[in-house]
C-alpha cells in the first residue's frame, strides 16, 4: 500500500476539538483465500485533528490502491487507522470497516487511536 499518496492540509482551527466524520461506502480489496473475489465495504473515519486535516482527494487516491490488494477485513482496517494516523497524528481517530455479507457471514471491524 502506498500511504505516500496520503497528504495533509493544514488546521486552521487546531485550538478547537471537533469531530470530522468521513464515509467511503464503495470501499473494495480481494479477499486472500478467493483472489478472483472482491470484497466489499463501507469505511467510516472519524477523527479529532490537531494540527493536520486529511486531504480528500489524496485519500480517496490511497483508498483506491486496495481495490487489488488481497488482504483480511482486520488487516485492512487496521492498515487504514495506522497509515491516517502517521499522516495526521490526530488527537482522535476511529476506523469502522463495516464489511459486506459473504457466505451468509457480516463482518464489523472498528479500530481505534489511542
Amino acid at each position: 500500500m502506498d500511504n505516500e499518496i496520503l497528504k495533509t492540509i493544514p488546521n486552521e482551527d487546531e485550538n478547537k476539538d471537533y469531530t470530522i466524520e468521513i464515509t467511503i461506502p464503495e470501499f473494495t480489496c480481494l479477499c486472500p483465500e478467493k483472489r478472483d473475489q472482491p470484497d466489499f465495504a463501507e469505511i467510516t473515519v472519524t477523527y479529532v485533528p490537531d494540527q493536520r486535516l486529511i486531504e480528500l482527494k489524496s485519500l480517496k487516491y490511497y483508498i483506491v490502491n486496495f481495490r487489488d490488494k488481497e488482504i483480511y477485513h482486520e488487516k485492512a482496517t487496521n492498515r487504514i487507522l495506522d497509515d491516517l494516523v502517521a499522516a495526521l497524528e490526530p488527537r482522535y481517530m476511529k476506523v469502522k470497516g463495516d464489511w459486506k455479507i459473504r457466505g451468509g457471514i457480516k463482518t464489523i471491524v472498528e479500530v481505534e487511536y489511542p
